[in-house]
């Protein structure tokens, strides 16, 4: 084997490295080995990109060197070397762009008049994990500390409840002409069958509080459901919200689940 040659073997093994530095950042939060912050805030969205123009570089200086003179032994692990890091800034791309539009914010609820409110053994789990407060759904965004300055100007007056029903039309409260006992039952099915763990479960008030969590991060999003009577008694209303413990946006991944939940609800019910 060439000096050329090893030179592209070594450059795809310094890319094989790159998608291992994200699962080990990613993990290491999940496993409580570092916070947070330190996980995705600095070896990801800060050192992630530098790791992967590294590898970049090595791999097409490593391409060149094997083009420049016959034999061209190794090109092949040159070309998947360089291959790999462009994949990911390619990702990382499709992610920014798909969250141009999602607005900063990580608390969605059906009912933003009076929406779903923690428990206090739910409050409890929430300050022990130093998360985020519950924020006034009809007060306007910028009121709250962590909205401040010109960045969130844009929303205006508009209030955290407003903003989430603009960006996600199909989180709206469920009516449906059951029983109470019949609309609890499937919500809490749905709520085990997305695989959430049961905080409470309070048939004679109608609400149940679960904790999501994410797979790659192990971050934490807790789910408030309530069941309850419609206001002529032939039916129940079913409202949902779903808080971020961290994180300012959580790039949609709250409106999504309620989608998902309220969904599954409803073919329950159908079934």
């Amino acid at each position: 084997m060439s000096g050329r040659s090893k030179f592209a073997s070594l450059a795809l093994a310094v890319s094989l490295l790159v998608p291992l530095w994200f699962i080990v950042a990613a993990l290491g939060v999940k496993f409580g080995l570092w916070p947070w912050r330190l996980g995705l805030g600095v070896l990801i969205v800060q050192w992630g990109p530098r790791v992967m123009i590294a590898a970049a570089v090595i791999a097409a200086v490593a391409l060149i060197a094997v083009l420049l003179r016959r034999p061209r032994r190794g090109w092949q692990a040159a070309v998947i070397a360089l291959l790999i890091p462009l994949v990911g800034f390619a990702y990382m791309g499709w992610v920014r762009s798909q969250s141009a539009d999602i607005p900063p914010i990580h608390d969605i609820a059906t009912d933003i008049v009076d929406p779903p409110a923690p428990s206090a053994r739910l409050s409890a789990l929430r300050t022990a994990d130093s998360a985020n407060p519950v924020l006034d759904m009809t007060a306007p965004l910028t009121t709250a500390d962590a909205y401040q300055g010109p960045r969130f100007a844009r929303f205006g007056q508009q209030s955290l409840g407003e903003v989430g029903h603009a960006a996600y039309p199909a989180v709206r409260t469920v009516e449906v002409a059951v029983k109470p006992a019949v609309a609890f039952a499937a919500a809490r099915k749905a709520a085990v069958d997305m695989g959430w763990t049961l905080v409470t479960e309070d048939e004679a008030s109608g609400v149940i509080e679960a904790t999501a969590e994410t797979f790659w991060f192990g971050f934490k999003d807790d789910v408030i459901v309530r069941v309850r009577p419609t206001a002529n008694g032939s039916g129940v209303r079913i409202d949902a919200r779903s808080i971020s413990r961290v994180g300012l946006s959580d790039l949609g991944a709250n409106g999504k689940r309620i989608e998902r939940y309220l969904t599954r609800v409803s073919a329950e019910l159908d079934g």
